[in-house]
């Protein structure tokens, strides 16, 4: 038997369907693939009954629940378009939102913000230190290098440097372009102020280490 490249697409989906459908019935919540699956799997099958275009999507709005599936699965189905098989032809049928979904419900990757602002390192004590790029490549120091291992193109107080890091939000950076001065506020490495890796000039206690 020869199958096409849609009909072993179409295999693929009613076998994860089917999982989905024994996840279903023992109770499982369904994850994002198993979910999408049943869906899609659902709508063709009631394409392939005759049902009407209209018919299709109010069945598709009513197959799941928010209670039958994981943590932010409806936000990540906020539309579902599957090429349904019609006895007129192939159509393509678009479901806004067919999973229902509760708006104080927690969003994947939504970032909720605090009621009040933030002060990053409000009570460490910052120092600015001029520095300068005297190599002919851009440099990136990233938030959590020891800055006194920062790479030797940039000229700044090496022993000022001594234990601090870049006063900047944790994964941000600063850039130093060739010959162009920047002034950058760091504070100490909080914690157990244990410093391992960079150019290996600590690679241990910070305040037990000679050059302090």
């Amino acid at each position: 038997m020869f199958l096409t490249p849609t009909e072993m697409e179409r295999l693929t989906v009613f076998t994860a369907a089917q999982i989905a459908r024994r996840n279903l019935a023992e109770g499982v919540l369904l994850s994002h693939p198993e979910a999408v699956a049943y869906l899609t799997d659902e709508i063709m099958l009631a394409a392939r009954k005759d049902s009407s275009f209209d018919a299709v999507i109010d069945h598709a709005c009513h197959l799941l629940t928010a209670d039958q599936v994981m943590t932010g699965v409806p936000q990540m189905v906020s539309i579902l378009l599957v090429d349904a098989p019609f006895a007129e032809g192939t159509k393509l049928l678009t479901v806004v939102d067919p999973i229902p979904w509760s708006g104080d419900a927690l969003v994947p990757g939504e970032i909720v913000t605090a009621d009040t602002p933030i002060e990053l390192f409000e009570d460490l004590e910052s120092i600015e230190l001029r520095v300068i790029n005297t190599g002919d490549r851009d440099v990136q120091v990233r938030s959590q290098t020891h800055f006194f291992e920062a790479n030797d193109a940039l000229d700044f107080d090496r022993r000022a440097a001594w234990g601090r890091k870049l006063a900047v939000a944790a994964g941000a950076g600063v850039r130093f372009e060739p010959g162009m001065p920047v002034t950058v506020d760091l504070v100490p490495i909080a914690g157990d102020r244990v410093v391992h890796g960079f150019r290996g000039l600590v690679d241990g206690p910070l305040d037990d280490s000679e050059g302090s």
